[in-house]
């Protein structure tokens, strides 16, 4: 099966990684003056479209310098270890909070197990493989990285997940975003743009911190972002106001649920509402039906991390 890509200009080719169905999930090859990265992996059910990718490029092994996962969540970071043992010079660079989670990443499998279950796992992720640690560099928030003669910023962007770093690539001045500037499906969008929304996946959502890393990506005042989920978007000033009141809203509804029996289903239904209160701004009846359907799994991932940030409020001492 030939790899499904998205070109871009300025070296930047979009890569579909291919996660349950087409256009669900992506990672990004950067090309310099012969030199290349990898940023996202996908799992390791992706990794032999990335490989392709360089063969129809004329791109060899060797040239690939480094791997940057945006964080280690595994429909980002499954396949970084499988990748990297077919890239002699390679070099997996990573959020200093994810690094432990690469050179051992059993406790990343036995999370992602707890969700999916293992056949689940199986069929999502594949098998995960441990990174050489002598191979592993972790990135200071707001470090430079280049690749050839294009200069790669680091900013560490917590509130989807604590390990999440974006990358400013000043050479297309877009941002590699990971899942900070949220999902943007390319079936929801129509004659008034891009439709986006948030991705509260579990374990460690906070609207706070989130606000706060949107605010740090839009101080670039970049052109683009560069999504995980899935490929660019270019009406960021729209989009990022959108954004930040999603999250504000999720939050709000969570907390109103907070004390709540079978709270957990009482979320899920005032996310589902709240979505299609959204889509039916834009979509026919018809069309929020099946958006509402084709949204589902994420509806359901969203529902678990708000659920678990819920817990983590109540721990916290009065």
């Amino acid at each position: 099966m030939e790899p499904v890509l998205h070109e871009y200009e300025s070296g930047i080719t979009c890569i579909d990684t291919m996660l349950v169905q087409t256009g669900r999930a992506a990672c990004y090859l950067l090309v310099q003056d012969g030199h290349a990265a990898f940023i996202d992996t996908g799992s390791a059910h992706t990794v032999p479209f990335l490989l392709k990718t360089l063969e129809l490029k004329n791109i060899p092994l060797e040239a690939v310098e480094y791997v940057i996962p945006t964080h280690v969540h595994l429909d980002h970071a499954g396949g970084a270890g499988l990748l990297m043992d077919s890239l002699p010079n390679a070099r997996l660079v990573i959020h200093p909070r994810g690094a432990p989670h690469m050179i051992d990443p059993s406790r990343l499998v036995m999370g992602a197990t707890e969700v999916y279950g293992e056949s689940g796992f199986k069929e999502h992720f594949g098998e995960v493989r441990a990174v050489d640690e002598r191979r592993v560099m972790v990135t200071a928030d707001n470090s430079d990285l280049n690749l050839a003669a294009r200069t790669l910023v680091f900013l560490h962007t917590p509130g989807h997940a604590n390990h999440h770093f974006c990358i400013y690539d000043r050479a297309s001045d877009g941002i590699f975003a990971g899942d900070t500037f949220g999902l943007s499906y390319k079936e929801l969008d129509d004659e008034n743009g891009a439709f986006i929304m948030p991705t509260t996946t579990p374990v460690q959502f906070d609207p706070d911190a989130w606000q706060e890393s949107l605010t740090r990506l839009l101080d670039h005042h970049p052109r683009h972002m560069y999504l995980t989920h899935f490929g660019r978007v270019s009406e960021v000033r729209r989009l990022a106001q959108e954004l930040r009141q999603d999250i504000e809203s999720y939050a709000d509804m969570a907390r109103q649920h907070m004390h709540s029996r079978d709270r957990k289903a009482k979320i899920h239904a005032s996310l589902t509402d709240y979505l299609r209160k959204r889509l039916s701004e834009r979509k026919t009846t018809e069309e929020v039906d099946r958006l509402t359907d084709f949204l589902a799994y994420d509806l359901q991932l969203n529902t678990a991390g708000l659920e678990v940030w819920l817990q983590r409020l109540q721990r916290r001492p009065a």
